[in-house]
């Protein structure tokens, strides 16, 4: 497995050897630090205390964030990454909007926590490997969390969050295609 370069000067067993990683590893890293946090954000839409799942994902995806300024050597700030995760969102509205509802949808006893159940998970992983693979792309081009204009990458998350949910449904489809096609039917209104 690639390691990932460390942001400071301290260096643990083993990253002496490998300090220097061609961008094509850098990437291969990132984009399964991606891979994982969309995953563990799904995990999170199904946490069954409205509002608390959906904080729980922004908090995920600053730490994906954070992480992956580490891997590409940019100088993180929690607050500004707090408020590019939540423009970049803002410009995915219908999207978001959808995991606010189905957060929401949490409230209603039974038939609301089993809707929510469906949808949440693949909204909250959705959007965070849209939002991942953004930075990536960004911070493959170079830039900075101070030069990152969320309106720029508005086709391109789309984009992402579509190859997503394909990934998603081409999954589910084998092991529980009524549940693939619940979320994406509420995907595909919410976009």
């Amino acid at each position: 497995m690639a390691q990932k370069p460390t942001a400071s000067g301290s260096s643990q067993e083993g990253d002496a050897v490998a300090t220097e990683t061609t961008p094509e590893q850098r990437q291969e890293v990132a984009s399964k630090l991606v891979d994982r946090f969309a995953i563990w954000s799904g995990v999170a839409g199904l946490i069954p205390i409205p509002v608390v799942d959906v904080v729980t994902v922004g908090g995920l995806q600053v730490q994906m964030l954070r992480r992956l300024s580490q891997i590409y050597d940019v100088e993180f700030s929690e607050n500004r990454g707090k408020a590019l995760i939540a423009s970049l969102a803002g410009c995915m509205i219908p999207a978001t909007s959808g995991m606010g509802a189905a957060s929401a949808l949490k409230t209603v006893p039974i038939l609301g926590m089993l809707a929510a159940g469906f949808v949440m998970p693949v909204l909250s992983a959705g959007a965070s490997y849209a939002i991942g693979k953004a930075f990536i792309q960004h911070f493959e081009s170079g830039g900075t969390l101070l030069d990152f204009n969320p309106p720029d990458y508005k086709e391109f998350v789309k984009a992402q969050k579509e190859k997503w949910d394909s990934r998603s449904k081409g999954s589910s489809a084998g092991s529980s295609g009524r549940a693939g096609s619940a979320s994406t039917g509420a995907t595909a209104t919410s976009t």
